[in-house]
């Protein structure tokens, strides 16, 4: 393939007007990646040939790649006002997709349909489309359209799943989650939300083989932990949680999952691993999603109380993961956990030194440093290896 663009490339340097040669050149560059120089390539085209459909589709292509949406729009559009054939119309629905213009996707996926009526793909978006509007009736009718019509449909599948659940259909959600794992096994989401289902039918077995099963594919998925954790307490079986959260952060480190150890240390009583959960919690801000401010009072109390060898007293009660504990913060202070989308889980950007910095010193202020210096230089150093 390399050789075919590089013969078309010569071809070119002494024939710059050899029209032919740049359309195939075009084509190639755009399947093997190469955008920028096809971009130039289309363009230079475009002078030359107007009304040309294919090169406004191809374009379109290209910027859809480089993820400029709304380029890629306008090109998809003319291509439709010259010609409107079955993948003009595709490629239009999905950019209008990415940039959430549901009302004309839908209209454009409907055009499609018109030439193909079996479009699994133009189904399944939308019913993509239905659900964003809210028009839940809607979307479950395409969803089913899509699944008819391809029954490897994982996608489609899941968000029948999805809305079922939320539907109360709890029979019908069960079969939608376990028709997504006969296609995909490793579909992680699918695991999690069956195992909410069976905890909050009281199947806390069922649950915890769920949840464990989101970890194995997703180590990342920070509310199959919380739940898993919640179970856990319930069920009296705290060294379980106790390996699997620290075996998580061994492997990385999460500002939420320390403070679950956290939570799990101070509900045994345990306050010398208490106060190293927080801190470490506090040491991974980027991952926390508990309202700083009120984990480090929470730190600091604990810190006062390990000073004065006062004994943590083991909860009778198990706490909730939604928010920090209410004798550490007010209301106002209050934030919820992020809750599991259908959206792929955003990972954390690495920020600047600088950033990184600024955080150390704020996670390093006056308000713990007075009573946690001597404790964190003797313990805390000894774990992260500082």
């Amino acid at each position: 393939m390399d050789n075919d663009i590089e013969s078309l490339q010569n071809i070119l340097k002494g024939d710059p007007s050899n029209f032919q040669a740049r359309r195939e050149l075009s084509i190639l560059l755009v399947n093997n990646g190469f955008n920028e120089e096809a971009e130039g390539n289309l363009r230079y085209l475009l002078k030359y040939f107007p009304d040309d459909a294919e090169i406004y589709y191809n374009l379109g292509i290209v910027y859809e790649k480089l993820k400029k949406f709304t380029e890629a729009e306008q090109c998809y559009k003319k291509a439709v006002e010259i010609s409107p054939q079955e993948d003009f119309y595709y490629n239009l629905g999905e950019v209008l997709v990415e940039l959430k213009e549901w009302d004309e996707a839908i209209e454009a996926f409907r055009n499609v349909l018109k030439t193909d009526a079996n479009d699994g793909n133009s189904y399944f978006n939308l019913g993509v489309c239905y659900f964003n509007k809210e028009e839940k009736n809607l979307a479950l009718d395409n969803f089913q359209k899509a699944v008819s019509i391809n029954p490897q449909d994982v996608f489609a599948y899941f968000y029948l799943g999805y809305i079922y659940q939320n539907d109360g259909l709890t029979n019908f959600a069960i079969e939608s989650y376990q028709k997504v794992l006969s296609i995909s096994p490793d579909y992680s989401w699918a695991y999690f939300n069956l195992g909410s289902i069976a905890f909050k039918n009281g199947n806390t077995e069922e649950a915890k083989m769920y949840l464990k099963k989101t970890i194995e594919y997703n180590p990342r998925d920070i509310e199959a932990y919380k739940l898993l954790t919640q179970i856990c307490l319930q069920e009296g079986e705290t060294e379980d949680i106790i390996e699997i959260l620290s075996t998580a952060v061994e492997k990385e480190e999460n500002g939420d999952l320390y403070y679950f150890l956290a939570r799990v240390y101070k509900y045994i009583g345990s306050l010398d691993d208490y106060c190293k959960a927080l801190a470490k919690a506090l040491k991974n801000p980027y991952t926390l999603t508990f309202p700083q401010d009120a984990v480090k009072k929470e730190y600091a109390t604990a810190l006062e109380k390990l000073g004065t060898g006062a004994e943590l007293e083991p909860e009778s009660e198990i706490d909730e993961y939604d928010e920090v504990p209410e004798e550490t913060f007010t209301d106002d202070d209050s934030q919820d956990m992020p809750e599991e989308t259908l959206e792929d889980e955003e990972i954390p950007q690495e920020d600047t030194e600088d950033e990184l910095e600024a955080e150390e010193e704020d996670i390093s202020d006056e308000e713990l440093e007075e009573d946690s210096e001597d404790y964190e230089s003797e313990d805390l150093d000894e774990d992260t290896g500082e």
